[in-house]
């Protein structure tokens, strides 16, 4: 088992994205970001909404998460931000050593 995750989370728009990606690797929370134009449809305060946004993916350590969630709760201009955790079960053992040494 990996001790490797992905966190992903979503804001409104790509200057949102750069902002919290940059930070996040600066401080080490993560070894990757990267982000995706989506459309997304959901229920908010009883009204059934579609709107462009921006899909984060974050590479990261799950002894990380904690500090990478307040990170992103710090930064997120949203009231309630999605900002789930993915765990990894496998992959590319030099990819997820990358992760290990890249991630604070």
């Amino acid at each position: 088992m990996s001790d490797a995750c992905v966190v992903m989370t979503t804001v409104a728009n790509a200057e949102q994205a750069r902002i919290i990606m940059t930070a996040v690797i600066e401080a080490r929370l993560a070894a990757c970001a990267q982000v995706q134009s989506i459309s997304s449809c959901y229920r908010w305060e009883g009204k059934v909404v579609n709107d462009a946004e921006h899909l984060i993916l974050f590479k990261t350590r799950s002894s990380a998460y904690e500090a990478l969630e307040a990170k992103l709760l710090a930064l997120h201009p949203y009231d309630t931000p999605e900002i789930i955790r993915l765990p990894v079960d496998g992959g590319s053992a030099r990819y997820l050593a990358w992760i290990a040494g890249e991630v604070g």
